[in-house]
């Protein structure tokens, strides 16, 4: 695989999506649509009016397999081969049995890929041939073979049908499965890869595949059996011998065993010496510059032709369009003269993107090409140009291998320092939600690992939060709950993850409060702060634990009794106690009361003499500014609003709470900047009507009239939307009503009204002097 112009348009590419993504998207989450469930096998089936041509099918198994692991319920959809057509099948960490593969295959498919299949048997392989007479591309394994059957053909191995097969592919793994004599009957092969194939046990058959164009053996053990088998494939085009260990890439010979090769197939273009010794010690030799005549020895042409890498001196003046050499020996990749065009190595940016385009298919390596990346991102800025393909490569290999813990480690490191460069103000919508998915996706599969989630987080902060993220929001919850959940656990994660958590609870509407809530968030955020009490420890996390929860109760009242029922006051009470000056734990905790009292079915619970007292005790506080108490005198207006017969309690009486409501609210400073955000004025507004205590409503309007003074671009049509505007007009028109509470709703209104003139004329309406 190697990059193209292609994948970096469609990297930045913005344009909405295809219909077509839309609706296969859709189909995916919803099965129902075109499938049904059949009564007798309990399986997914066509629906009987439904018929799916080819192209059809073949991307409905490419969407499902980005959200899912395709199982024998899903392959069971293709057992109807009248309505459903595959010509095409490529499976990647499926979940499919024989069974599936018996659907599937019954289709007589001309391409088959079966990677990392763990659940097929060793009987895949009979499967596959009784269907493969229009077989032409095969990539199947790891395969662990073992016979315990008696048949001679049993006895020498698996073994491969399908007569017009050109493409081969078996991934070993090195298990020892393949002796080369099975694959003499293929005749018209063209290509084989028999990556990390061992030897062992199994001889290497010495002849000739007259048709074979490509032949990769990365990471098979050398010998001189194994070198003299390449060089009679004399129609090679494309050879990789590279070794992804280097200890296993030390030839004896190296110099003359790769000239060797480089005669015995003149039609060679692509050679991948990665790995190994092949290159030499890179002593360069002076030429004499003209081409040379043709000489009968290779080691003539050394005395006329400078070249770095001895085996390939008979390539001067024909040299290869691509020589793999990352982490070849001697640090070969970076000799000036390699008769190569393209090159894979580590000693420039170029040759290690190429590497990473090349290698996709090969953790180990690939592995470390990530590293290399992350190096480069890391130490220095001036990698902008190459920005794109890096992520190019990173996401892909991501995508690609989920289950590899470095891979996804390497790649979210790397995709730190790029999402926090300049390319950021670059990214379209569509980028950065590939770049959520994959991070999200490599985090999902390895929530275990500290480094992977803390990589994860640190990217994720990023975006814009929680904007960003909506799209995989459920799946971002869970994930960063996890990261919470260990409260012994004090780590980089645990912080990280709840800040991302209180940023998710900002912003968003009730749905999704509620599915905080209802995922836990409450109680983890209350056993950190058990947690952080009995260690008498007040950090950032207890500060942001309140803060999470002040957000997620936030016109939520499922979650404001999911906290009271969590006995979240007593946890209140025991901080208060424990850290009486800290005065954002106190805001964060008043903040949060303020939500539970807006609720009227659970004031009830906050009828206590030692809650009230509390709140009338910080009614006084100057903590935060006026915030602290703000919020107290806020949680006594709203359970005062219920009326006389509802303060059940004796001390502090109604009256002298009332009293003291009034001179914090007269007290307070009307131009004030806060650190507060609404959403909705309904439970402010609500106080409007408390016509029996006017002290309530005296709280309600100086904290309409306080938003619309400081922010009236972010408050005022707020007030207007919501009906606020009568109300006031009712207060100002209401006997019971006193002079304060009517000129603070003058107030509000003035500011509405101004703020509504100067949106129509476009300049700030004119201001008459005092008198």
């Amino acid at each position: 695989m190697m990059w193209t112009q292609r994948d970096l348009f469609s990297l930045y590419d913005n344009s909405p999506d295809r219909l077509f993504d839309l609706c296969m998207d859709y189909i995916v989450v919803n099965l129902n649509i075109i499938t049904e469930l059949d009564p007798a096998s309990r399986w997914r089936k066509l629906k009987d009016d439904i018929i799916m041509p080819g192209e059809i099918c073949e991307k409905f198994l490419q969407y499902y397999q980005r959200k899912n692991r395709v199982n024998d319920n899903i392959a069971n959809v293709f057992r109807d081969t009248e309505n459903t057509t595959l010509r095409s099948i490529k499976l990647r960490n499926s979940r499919i049995t024989d069974e599936g593969l018996r659907c599937l295959m019954a289709h007589r498919p001309v391409q088959l890929e079966l990677s990392q299949c763990d659940y097929l048997s060793q009987h895949q392989l009979e499967i596959i041939n009784n269907n493969a007479d229009r077989l032409v591309s095969l990539k199947f394994g790891p395969l662990n073979y073992t016979s315990d059957q008696p048949d001679e053909r049993a006895k020498r191995g698996p073994y491969i049908d399908a007569p017009m097969l050109q493409h081969l592919t078996i991934q070993c793994r090195g298990v020892a499965m393949f002796p080369l004599i099975l694959l003499k009957n293929l005749n018209n092969l063209t290509h084989l890869d028999l990556s990390e194939y061992s030897s062992s046990g199994s001889a290497w058959v010495l002849y000739e595949m007259k048709n074979l164009r490509s032949l990769v053996l990365h990471c098979v053990p050398w010998s001189k059996e194994v070198i003299d088998w390449i060089c009679i494939q004399s129609q090679l085009r494309h050879l990789d011998i590279s070794q992804a260990n280097e200890r296993c890439g030390k030839y004896v010979s190296p110099n003359e065993t790769l000239a060797k090769i480089i005669i015995s197939l003149p039609h060679l273009v692509s050679l991948d010496i990665s790995g190994t010794n092949l290159a030499g010690t890179g002593a360069a030799l002076w030429p004499d510059l003209s081409p040379p005549e043709v000489i009968e020895n290779p080691i003539d042409i050394e005395t006329h032709v400078r070249c770095d890498i001895p085996g390939l001196v008979t390539r001067v003046y024909n040299p290869l369009e691509f020589l793999g050499m990352y982490g070849t020996h001697h640090g070969a990749c970076k000799r000036h003269d390699i008769p190569a065009k393209v090159i894979t190595g580590d000693a420039n940016e170029e040759q290690i993107l190429t590497a990473g385009a090349v290698y996709m298919e090969r953790p180990a390596m690939l592995t470390r090409v990530l590293n290399d990346l992350y190096y480069l991102f890391r130490s220095t800025d001036r990698y902008n140009a190459y920005v794109g393909r890096a992520l190019c490569v990173v996401l892909k290999a991501m995508e690609l291998h989920v289950s590899e813990k470095h891979i996804q480690i390497s790649g979210s490191a790397t995709l730190f320092y790029i999402v926090k460069g300049k390319e950021k103000q670059r990214m379209g919508m569509k980028l950065k939600r590939r770049i959520i998915t994959a991070l999200l996706d490599g985090m999902d599969a390895h929530l275990g690992d500290d480094t992977m989630m803390r990589n994860g987080c640190l990217t994720l902060c990023q975006f814009k939060i929680p904007v960003d993220v909506l799209f995989e929001y459920e799946r971002v919850v869970h994930i960063l709950l996890n990261g919470v959940a260990d409260v012994n656990q004090e780590s980089f994660v645990q912080r990280i993850a709840i800040y991302l958590l209180n940023s998710l609870a900002c912003q968003v509407d009730g749905t999704q409060k509620r599915f905080l809530g209802s995922n836990g968030a409450i109680s983890k955020m209350l056993n950190l702060i058990s947690d952080r009490l009995e260690r008498r420890v007040c950090d950032d996390v207890l500060e942001v634990a309140w803060s999470t929860m002040w957000n997620v109760t936030d016109e939520t009242p499922q979650n404001c009794q999911r906290f009271l029922e969590n006995r979240g006051m007593e946890y209140f009470l025991a901080c208060l106690k424990c850290f009486p000056d800290k005065e954002e734990l106190l805001r964060n905790m008043m903040g949060l009361l303020g939500n539970v009292a807006e609720v009227p079915q659970l004031r009830p619970q906050l009828m206590d003499k030692l809650f009230l007292s509390v709140f009338y005790e910080l009614l006084e506080s100057s903590s935060d500014g006026i915030e602290v108490s703000y919020n107290a005198a806020g949680v006594l207006a709203h359970m005062a609003s219920d009326g006389p017969e509802a303060w059940t309690v004796e001390e502090p009486a109604r009256e002298a709470v009332l009293e003291r409501i009034a001179a914090a609210v007269e007290r307070w400073n009307l131009r004030v900047e806060r650190n507060i955000n609404y959403r909705s004025f309904e439970p402010i507004l609500g106080l409007l009507s408390a016509h029996h205590t006017p002290q309530c409503q005296h709280w309600a309007v100086w904290a309409l009239a306080n938003l619309t003074t400081v922010y009236p671009e972010k408050y005022c049509s707020l007030v207007e939307a919501e009906g606020g505007i009568g109300l006031l007009y009712g207060l100002l028109n209401n006997p019971c009503s006193y002079n304060m509470i009517k000129e603070l709703a003058w107030k509000v209104i003035e500011n509405c009204q101004n703020y509504s003139l100067r949106g129509e004329t476009g300049d700030p309406p004119a201001i008459a002097p005092d008198n």
